[in-house]
């Protein structure tokens, strides 16, 4: 066995994005490695876009705005590094790829989505 079937038997099984749609307000806790220190770091935002299913290169898009800039982050869906992913708020958009959240204000996003569940 190659290392790269290896590698899917073992992490393949643990999709932590399951089921989430674009659209929705996320909370990704990622273990980063600082020397020999580990801390786990939150990245919370929209889901812009789901990309390729659930093949091995599957990747999930995730923006905020922080002091006033965009942020992405792109994280594979089967980083062994990805600890937990909680959902904060499930929305209603129309489109898969929201793309065009980037030229919007945070006034002009909120009429977009529409709220479908708040979760506390």
């Amino acid at each position: 066995m190659n290392q790269l079937s290896v590698f899917q038997s073992k992490n393949m099984r643990k999709d932590k994005f399951d089921g989430m749609r674009p659209g929705w307000t996320i909370k990704v806790f990622q273990k980063i490695k600082e020397g020999e220190k580990t801390r786990v770091q939150a990245f919370e935002g929209i889901i812009m876009s789901r990309k390729h299913n659930k093949e091995g290169g599957a990747t999930v898009t995730v923006r905020k705005i922080f002091s006033g800039i965009g942020v992405e982050k792109t994280f594979p869906i089967y980083l062994p590094t990805i600890d937990k992913v909680e959902v904060i708020k499930k929305t209603k958009v129309r489109k898969a790829k929201l793309y065009y959240l980037k030229d919007k204000s945070a006034r002009e996003i909120r009429k977009k989505t529409k709220v479908k569940e708040a979760i506390s």
